[in-house]
């Protein structure tokens, strides 16, 4: 009988050392994502310039504050349930209310901000009340309601504050100055990056509390919610108030990053453009939604300018006239990961992990592999 040499072998229930290394990934990512201004690298095909240049850190931040956006719009979706239609309206009033009290009010950038994120948490507050008091698909048609109605008012602009169909431009005096102009944009890049952050643990946090729980018992099954003696409204009304103060204060980074407020931002189509990025990414999933959000705004701005390019125009009309049209691509683009990875880019590490064991067993099984009787009873 021959022994183990001692260290060979693991402690019994020792945690796997690969598994503790990956859990410090997201702060490696971070730490790569904040020091991106400084690169010098240039990625041709997905980035105009350098990394750090101002054309390629204005795209990347307008990936991460979409990232943060979908991760938020999923406390709904994907954690409690709710298929609203109407998240722009917070966007849209956080953006469009920090604007009118810079333009109109005058008052400094940050009171200003902190007055937009009230008045779109209140809205939030209010629209929830009243849309959560049905269900199903009656809560989605009035939350569409809500949010056709507030673009309508948008657009007719009967106040004179929203400047109508071409909207309003943020007064540059009013900003701080280290947030203005081209030279600035590595600090709109670092404001971006903190609402991804920020967004990530506020769901984090909120989905593995008690009332995070409930949530899930809402999505699986109201009524036995109410069995045992829970409000199912109280806690959807939670999800769809913490959910819509994320909205708001990202249309308040979104205010900063394009130095405006536009109406396209109170759409229903923004609203489905988050729900398409929360399915690209992955419902229900800690990462998912984030990984949807960017893939889909890198590509809805890179595939504009490969429909504009020379390369395309010189193409036969056949094929000329489909990769002229972004919204084109960007369709095939949702179909194909949808059919192919039906839970999103969230569940490509588990399948690719389960192709592997797939392969692992089926060699491990074959003839060769496999060791004769005797020498297992030997070993």
């Amino acid at each position: 009988m021959t022994g183990t040499p001692a260290g060979l072998v693991g402690k019994p229930g020792a945690p796997d050392p690969k598994r503790r290394l990956l859990r410090w990934w997201p702060v490696v990512a971070l730490v790569v994502l904040f020091v991106l201004p400084y690169g010098t690298v240039e990625v041709p095909g997905l980035l105009d310039g350098p990394v750090g240049s101002a054309g390629s850190l204005q795209l990347l931040a307008l990936c991460l504050l979409f990232g943060g956006l979908a991760t938020g719009y999923d406390l709904l979706l994907g954690r409690t349930g709710l298929l609203s239609f109407g998240h722009a309206l917070y966007f849209a009033a956080g953006s469009y209310a920090t604007n009118t009290f810079l333009r109109e009010a005058g008052l400094p950038f940050w009171l200003a901000a902190v007055l937009g994120l009230v008045l779109g948490v209140a809205v939030a507050l209010l629209f929830g009340a009243v849309s959560l008091r049905v269900t199903g698909i009656g809560f989605s048609m009035v939350t569409l309601a809500f949010a056709q109605a507030a673009s309508l008012l948008v657009s007719r602009d009967p106040g004179g504050f929203t400047g109508g169909e071409e909207g309003i431009s943020a007064p540059g005096d009013a900003l701080p100055a280290s947030l203005v102009g081209i030279g600035n944009t590595a600090n709109l890049y670092w404001i971006a990056l903190a609402f991804l952050v920020l967004c990530l643990a506020v769901v984090h946090r909120t989905t593995h509390s008690p009332t995070g729980r409930v949530w899930e018992g809402i999505k699986e099954n109201e009524r036995r919610v109410e069995v045992l003696g829970l409000r199912p409204y109280g806690f959807k009304l939670v999800a769809f108030v913490v959910a819509g103060t994320l909205a708001a204060l990202g249309g308040i980074v979104h205010l900063l990053l394009t130095g405006g407020s536009t109406p396209a931002t109170t759409t229903s189509e923004f609203t489905l453009s988050l729900l398409v990025m929360v399915v690209l990414g992955g419902s229900g999933t800690r990462w998912g939604p984030m990984l949807g959000g960017i893939l889909y705004t890198w590509a809805d701005h890179r595939l504009g300018d490969l429909a504009n390019s020379a390369t395309v125009g010189d193409l036969p009309g056949v094929l000329r006239v489909p990769l002229s049209q972004p919204l084109f691509l960007l369709g095939v683009l949702f179909v194909v990961v949808v059919n192919v990875l039906p839970g999103g880019l969230a569940a490509l590490p588990g399948r690719v992990r389960a192709a592997r064991s797939r392969t692992r067993t089926t060699g491990g099984d074959s003839p060769a592999a496999s060791p004769a009787p005797t020498e297992r009873h030997d070993a």
